[in-house]
């Protein structure tokens, strides 16, 4: 099967690295201040979708679920500036030795490499993390309309690659991105999270698994 590859998409949050913890405390922040409850169960539904959508499952039974389109997206910015703020404190120490010399390897195997990611804020984490130019290709918020779990953000990705979708595999930690990479007719590696949902056409106990699936 691996055989068929040329291209490898990888999701950028809980895959390449981990920014969770930022996410984590930028939405706790504003949900504090709106005295909304936020915790881990939450913030584990937030995983592979959107800002708004993320806003919207945060608003969800309260008194301000309903509030005016504007009014959300003024609260999505204020997570996001919260977000950006702490992600100035990344560095190349936060990508592991172990993603960056499998990201190498790939590479150097002749896969192409691109990102797909929902985030609107992936040019800024890959140039924290010393990836600043690495990627073939890079599919994000910025260039998509709809959220995983719609295939937009791999086929983008692919277009941005010139090639078809059935050459193209897909590494994610979230359910969602696993549901978008089936949709858009791509094989998955899903690591983290996603493994237990069992729904990955392989399951990787680590990052360096991916050495052996793409020889």
């Amino acid at each position: 099967m691996e055989n068929q590859f040329r291209a490898i998409i990888f999701d950028l949050d809980g895959v390449i690295v981990h920014t969770d913890k930022y996410h984590y405390l930028a939405w706790k922040s504003l949900a504090d201040r709106l005295g909304l409850p936020f915790d881990e169960t939450v913030n584990n539904r937030l995983r592979g979708v959107s800002r708004l959508e993320s806003l919207n499952i945060i608003l969800e039974g309260s008194d301000l679920a309903d509030l005016p389109a504007d009014e959300k997206a003024t609260l999505a910015d204020e997570k996001n500036e919260a977000y950006k703020k702490l992600l100035q404190a990344m560095s190349p120490a936060d990508l592991s030795g172990e993603v960056r010399n499998t990201l190498q390897t790939l590479r150097e195997r002749g896969y192409r490499l691109a990102i797909g990611s929902s985030s609107r804020n992936a040019r800024l984490i890959l140039e924290k993390i010393g990836l600043d130019g690495f990627f073939d290709a890079i599919s994000d918020g910025n260039n998509i309309v709809n959220s995983k779990p719609d295939p937009e953000v791999f086929l983008k990705a692919a277009e941005y690659l010139a090639m078809p979708p059935e050459v193209c595999a897909v590494v994610e930690d979230a359910d969602a991105g696993v549901e978008a990479a089936r949709r858009a007719g791509m094989k998955t590696a899903a690591i983290g999270d996603a493994v237990r949902y069992g729904h990955g056409d392989w399951n990787l106990g680590t990052f360096a698994d991916l050495i052996e699936i793409f020889r």
